[in-house]
């Protein structure tokens, strides 16, 4: 394919390995059977390490993305276009995320379940954008630094204070508001800590940007990513250990005890090295267009696997009862089935979106004469009775 010197390829590649790794730890943990779940195994100890990985990734090059489009338009402050188009955005994906756990057969009868409150990866990569544009702002006048430093500071405070967060009580606020601080409801994601890692992925942008002449560019990235990224892997916890023992303080040792926040921001550095070292080989055309059409394949493997709107999913028929053979052959399936959907969706959008818009246009249409029709009538029942005039 031709290339574009201004496009960083490696972005869309991991984009494109985080949503597929997603579908496959979405399919496994969903629908693989309890028996076959044993953390002594290892094998499994190992798929389930990497799957935890996923999540970390994909809100972090979310969060690059964003903000590297954001930055790189000359116009500055409210001026900038990205502006409104980044708010609309992160409000789309809030909306979409909570259309996909709608019910409709609840709907009908008057009902809105509890898991239409629930919140998922949509809600808070939306939410995501949105802080990130206020930060945006609030820097906007400030010196260079003062962007990208706001934006990892605000990562490590998030990280490192997610022990007393995560212990709060949130229970005096409303289900639908709680759920974006707990867990406690059901709520797969909340907005912290992980709009951390978006805002790690903005920090990660500013400085590519801004370095992006450098001829070692890329030479200086990966060495960086992979020492800071071992460092935070295994030397993170014994570190907050050692500030625990020579200063005593608490919150110091609940870190360390349950430091996955940490290691996996590792992980994640470790995984931009990776991609970054094999760029020149992740040019394929099929998987970049997968790693840019990430929200179309979100949406259709919620619909299969968790049945958005009709509650008729894999999820319901298959949950937790699949061998590991037959789990890894449909996850493999799985995978292949949102993607081709995904890029057929991506092919023919205009002309679907041309034929919704007309859709639209007609119901519109038929509401109105039939309002109409109804008022004309309603008139003529009232004059017979004497209620209106001719």
């Amino acid at each position: 394919m031709e290339k574009n010197k201004n496009r960083l390829y490696f972005i869309d590649a991991m984009r494109a390995w985080a949503i597929l790794m997603m579908l496959q730890g979405h399919f496994i943990d969903g629908l693989l059977a309890d028996a076959f779940r044993d953390n002594s195994n290892i094998t499994f100890s190992i798929w389930k390490y990497f799957r935890g990985i996923t999540a970390p990734v994909f809100f972090t090059v979310s969060g690059f993305i964003f903000t590297y489009l954001l930055i790189r338009v000359p116009q500055k402050g409210f001026e900038n276009p990205r502006i409104k188009k980044g708010v609309r955005r992160g409000f789309q994906l809030l909306f979409i995320g909570y259309l996909l756990r709608s019910n409709l057969f609840g709907l009908f009868k008057g009902k809105v379940y509890s898991s239409f409150f629930l919140i998922d990866v949509l809600h808070c990569i939306g939410l995501s954008i949105l802080g990130i544009i206020a930060i945006y702002l609030l820097t906007s006048k400030s010196r260079k630094f003062i962007l990208p430093t706001l934006l990892v500071l605000t990562t490590c405070l998030l990280f490192t204070f997610e022990p007393l967060y995560k212990a709060a009580n949130y229970s005096q606020l409303p289900v639908a508001l709680s759920n974006y601080f707990s867990r406690a409801n059901g709520s797969v994601f909340t907005i912290i800590p992980w709009f951390g890692y978006a805002n790690f992925g903005g920090f990660l942008s500013v400085l590519f940007y801004r370095f992006r002449d450098y001829k070692k560019l890329y030479a200086v990235a990966i060495a960086l990513c992979v020492g800071i990224g071992l460092f935070l892997i295994f030397v993170s916890s014994p570190l907050f250990d050692i500030l625990y023992n020579k200063t005593e303080i608490q919150l110091f040792n609940a870190i360390s005890l349950n430091n996955y926040l940490f290691i996996r921001l590792g992980d994640v550095l470790v995984v931009f090295a990776l991609f970054m070292a094999i760029r020149e080989l992740l040019l394929n055309e099929t998987l970049l267009r997968i790693g840019q059409n990430t929200l179309s394949i979100y949406v259709i493997h919620f619909i299969i696997l968790y049945g958005s709107f009709t509650g008729l999913g894999l999820y319901r028929f298959y949950q937790h009862s699949l061998s590991p053979a037959i789990a890894i052959s449909g996850a493999i399936l799985f995978m292949i089935a949102c993607a081709y959907l995904a890029l057929v969706y991506d092919k023919h959008e205009v002309v679907i979106k041309s034929k919704l818009s007309q859709a639209k246009k007609y119901l519109w249409n038929f509401i109105e004469s039939t309002v109409l029709f109804l008022q004309r009538i309603l008139n003529k029942i009232l004059q017979l009775l004497g209620f209106a005039k001719n």
